[in-house]
């Protein structure tokens, strides 16, 4: 007699959800793992900044420095290349259009770790200085000419990480 054939018992399993759209002005983060689009929870002391003037590129890193001339020959050993400006008050190096300043200006930060700020290039210095400070910014140097039709200006992240602003033509 010949034995009947049975099915294989088969696994229930739910329908796989579809990922919600989360709400109008809801900030997105990507899982690296999954890269399926999540919901973050704002933590209730950040709030969600309205569109002002943007940063557009980071345009300058400049050191604070005790001796001008010995920090200008490591870096120049370092680049390969002699400033293209050099001054008493401030050695420029270009390099491949962003710029490595050295500033020996030791009043507002002193050299060491914490004395190197990144300048991010904005159109409209003033405009973006009160838009930062508006967001929750400390201000620490005001915009002021440094050059020709060359302003710069510093402000602190709410984790006091200095934040350079560059307005350069």
């Amino acid at each position: 007699m010949a034995k009947a054939k049975t099915k294989p018992k088969l696994k229930a399993v739910a329908p796989k959800a579809k990922p919600r759209t989360p709400a109008k002005g809801t900030p997105i983060a990507v899982k690296p793992e999954s890269s399926v689009p999540v919901a973050v929870k704002a933590d209730k002391s950040a709030r969600m900044a309205k569109p002002g003037p943007a940063l557009r590129k980071l345009r300058s890193v400049i050191y604070t420095v005790g001796d001008l001339s010995r920090s200008k020959a490591f870096y120049s050993a370092l680049l390969a290349k002699t400033p293209y400006f050099d001054q008493p008050f401030y050695v420029g190096f270009d390099i491949d259009g962003q710029e490595l300043g050295l500033d020996p200006d030791t009043r507002n930060r002193k050299p060491g770790p914490g004395g190197a700020v990144g300048y991010w290039k904005v159109d409209d210095i003033s405009a973006s200085w009160e838009f930062a400070i508006a967001n929750s910014a400390e201000p620490l140097e005001p915009p002021h000419a440094v050059g020709e039709d060359t302003s710069v200006a510093v402000i602190a992240d709410p984790d006091g990480n200095y934040v350079g602003l560059i307005q350069i033509p």
